[in-house]
């Protein structure tokens, strides 16, 4: 076994998993596994712990490295248990000499390695090839959040804003379009603050203009998770591009305004709403995910209608919804609770809710044609990211099919028929 890493979590986190490994190997690192670690919920954290015996049990002889956020924001947690090698914080993840002391047996005063995120103030724009396995790639353009909003964490395992030089970025999606791959993702932390660090201050709507400008021979473009109040009219601009795809998460939280002030939310619903109908008015096949957290202090029946009605009314198709998960530390923690059992049923009505949307969207696609970039397993996924089953192809390629049906899942398909 050489170095292998277990991820928890965000898409930002599977980017730096494979820095984490390049960076790790460079070291001299060997016969590791390396834990990438998620603070959001209790739930992730617990998990990340049950991992964490679970490797030592099977891999006895294995150095086992922890990281990530929950190793930033819980790192003597981490350090207590028995089965952990060494903790890791999460700016020096991505350093190689974070891992020579364990690549060459150097003794440490203290296994937890972990400094203050705070202090941090760049991101460096770590080069990689590719993701092991995957037809899309990831590249982290920012990363830290400045925003305290009541129930977060993640600035404290983040640390300050933070945006990647827009040259950087450029100069690594033509290097992964090089590899081959059809399909880049921007992702980040708080990815539409892109740009408010460097000079000029560029925005993320620049970026991506710059990005569809650069590197012509890029076929798709997406970009993950935003917050609708910092969308710049680049933005808009970049939205009608076909190489950008149709396909946006927004970081929505709830529907219900006076949930949104206490969560220390910078929209209202009305806002949020404004800018689904602007995008859509740009691009309108548009379609819109979204997180929601539900059950959080203080909701009530109506406050969660509000949601549940501003999720039909935005058309919203693709939603992570999470029960509300107090992280000690944060304003929300100390609010009153609503019970448990209250989010859990909230929950599974709004996933519902979700799931009837999502087989709307695909029925409206029966019959039609679609372009899927194809991945492994005989599965693809159109542009505005539904999955597909479909017999030919070979990961990679981005080929035309015909819907024929639609599945719980997602669509089933046939490639279109070459004219003779």
């Amino acid at each position: 076994m050489s170095i292998e890493a277990i991820t928890f979590g965000c898409r930002l986190n599977a980017y730096e998993s494979e820095v984490i490994k390049a960076e790790a190997q460079k070291s001299g690192l060997t016969d590791a596994i390396i834990v990438n670690t998620c603070a959001v919920t209790a739930v992730a954290v617990r998990q990340a712990r049950q991992t964490i015996r679970k490797v030592r049990r099977d891999n006895p002889g294995a150095k086992i490295i922890v990281t990530g956020c929950a190793a930033q924001t819980q790192a003597r947690d981490f350090g207590n248990m028995a089965e952990v090698d060494l903790v890791i914080g999460n700016n020096d993840k991505l350093k190689a000499e974070s891992y020579a002391p364990l690549a060459f047996g150097v003794p440490l005063n203290d296994k937890v390695q972990v400094n203050d995120i705070m202090s941090v103030t760049e991101t460096a724009g770590h080069l990689i090839d590719g993701l092991d396995g995957r037809v899309r790639a990831f590249v982290q353009v920012q990363n830290g959040c400045d925003h305290r909003c009541t129930f977060c964490i993640i600035p404290f395992g983040r640390g300050p804003s933070r945006s990647v030089p827009m040259g950087v970025v450029v100069d690594q999606i033509k290097r992964l379009v090089g590899n081959g791959y059809s399909e880049i993702i921007l992702t980040g932390v708080d990815i539409t603050s892109y740009g408010g660090d460097l000079p000029g201050t560029p925005t993320l709507g620049k970026l991506t203009q710059a990005i569809l400008k650069h590197v012509p021979d890029l076929p798709r473009l997406r970009i993950s998770s935003i917050d609708s109040i910092e969308a710049d009219s680049a933005l808009y601009d970049a939205v009608g591009d076909t190489r950008l795809m149709p396909h946006l998460h927004l970081s929505l939280q709830s529907g219900d305004d006076m949930i949104l002030k206490r969560m220390k939310r910078r929209h209202s619903r009305a806002d949020a709403m404004a800018i689904v109908e602007k995008l859509r008015g740009v691009r309108p096949d548009m379609v819109f995910g979204a997180d929601i957290i539900v059950g959080f202090p203080t909701e009530t029946d109506a406050m969660f209608e509000n949601t549940l009605a501003f999720v039909t009314e935005a058309d919203l198709t693709y939603l992570h919804v999470f029960p509300f998960s107090p992280r000690e530390g944060t304003p929300a923690a100390r609010m009153p609770h609503v019970a448990p059992s209250i989010a859990k049923r909230r929950a599974a009505q709004l996933r519902a809710v979700g799931d009837r949307q999502f087989a709307r969207l695909c029925a409206s696609r029966v019959g039609g044609t679609e372009k899927i970039l194809v991945e492994h397993g005989g599965r693809g996924r159109t542009e505005h990211f539904i999955p597909v089953s479909v017999e030919q192809g070979q990961p990679g390629d981005i080929m035309p099919v015909e819907i024929q049906s639609h599945t719980l899942n997602g669509l089933v398909a046939r490639p279109t028929k070459v004219a003779a």
